[in-house]
């Protein structure tokens, strides 16, 4: 579910999407015959009508030189439609609540139809199908806000090898311990879904496992000036914002490339 202010608010991203839609999948293709490693996009609640989801699969399909798919993680129908995206506060802004409940709740059926633990089969179903025709040597996943909790929930599984989480919606404890892949953090510093004490709670969670059995690596990396879903739909007119979003960007890559070595 929406979880926070910020959650309608961002900008569409320049340019055009490049790949294929396939079975109701989009698909930013690698090189032919590369089945290597791959990577899955989860999206924030916007799904795939908002076209940064695929500019993004495509960049990083062509910086990873593999197969990024971005599955329809709502069934074609996207709690919160594009028309609705708000040009986001700057960091510090108070929140209007009275405005942020009204224009919440035209949505809040389809966010309980749509909520993680609605979504995640489909998820799951997904995966397994892919790999069951691809058969992939490794499979990473990045998850955008919504998004972001699923690749949580999904690291606890076998099913993925790495995850980036970049400002995750509500995310637990229980999620968190369960995690068994490597994993990189993209926070933003002011995020009502992903708020600071849980950001911490997840970091110490994963740091008391060094030196034991179930240590698995991971990483978190704060960008300042950004607020939840910079790395999915930033106003790239703010300068921090911007260079937050490519900041995330340039993480993502670099875990990948570090994690799912070809």
């Amino acid at each position: 579910m929406a979880s926070c202010d910020n959650c309608k608010k961002g900008a569409v991203l320049p340019g055009e999407p490049t790949g294929t839609m396939v079975n109701g999948a989009y698909l930013a293709a690698g090189p032919e015959g590369n089945t290597s490693r791959a990577i899955i996009l989860l999206t924030d609640i916007f799904g795939l009508p908002l076209i940064n989801c695929k500019i993004i699969a495509d960049n990083i399909s062509k910086r990873l030189q593999c197969d990024v798919w971005v599955p329809d993680l709502f069934n074609g129908k996207p709690p919160i439609t594009v028309d609705k995206l708000k040009v986001p506060e700057r960091v510090g802004e108070k929140i209007k609540w009275f405005s942020l409940i009204i224009n919440m709740l035209p949505s809040v059926p389809a966010m309980l139809f749509n909520r993680p633990t609605v979504a995640y089969p489909r998820v799951e179903n997904f995966v397994k199908e892919l790999q069951n025709k691809k058969e992939y040597g490794k499979l990473g996943a990045v998850g955008y806000c919504f998004g972001g909790t699923l690749a949580v929930t999904m690291a606890g599984t076998d099913l993925l090898n790495s995850v980036v989480i970049c400002h995750p919606g509500s995310v637990t404890e229980e999620a968190v311990q369960a995690m068994k892949v490597p994993s990189a953090w993209a926070c933003a510093e002011e995020d009502m879904g992903f708020k600071p004490e849980i950001r911490r709670k997840a970091e110490e969670l994963l740091a008391s496992r060094q030196g034991k059995d179930n240590f698995v690596e991971y990483e978190f990396k704060d960008y300042k000036g950004t607020v939840h879903g910079f790395a999915a739909r930033p106003n790239l007119a703010y300068p921090e914002v911007k260079a937050g979003y490519e900041g995330a960007f340039e993480q993502t890559i670099e875990w990948f490339q570090k994690t799912l070595p070809v």
